[in-house]
């Protein structure tokens, strides 16, 4: 199992707004490419919250093959959308994992 992480530290200007779009359009594209069976969004706790709110988004892929998939077919035009509606008001990091238990 392959977890693809997304971190993102969204303004608080758009936070509802943001987190309504993940739920219910991001996400749902994300998962319709085929690459990944499910999400998890986690809110960040115990960081500091003055410039946004912090979210990871751990995207399950079956196989590392799945996720390079979704990498060179789909992410460039997922990120623009995202860049598209919400500016710069967001910043994100990404990384993946393997689970080993």
């Amino acid at each position: 199992m392959i977890i693809y992480n997304v971190t993102v530290k969204v303004d608080h200007s758009i936070a509802e707004p943001w987190l309504a779009w993940l739920k219910e359009e991001h996400i749902p594209d994300v998962i319709n490419t085929g690459c990944f069976t499910h999400a998890s969004i986690l809110r960040l706790l115990e960081v500091d919250e003055t410039d946004g709110i912090t979210y990871a988004v751990q995207y399950h892929s079956a196989s590392k093959e799945l996720y390079n998939r979704y990498i060179s077919d789909f992410a460039e035009t997922m990120r623009n959308k995202g860049f598209d509606k919400w500016g710069n008001k967001f910043i994100a990091f990404r990384s993946v994992m393997m689970v080993v238990h």
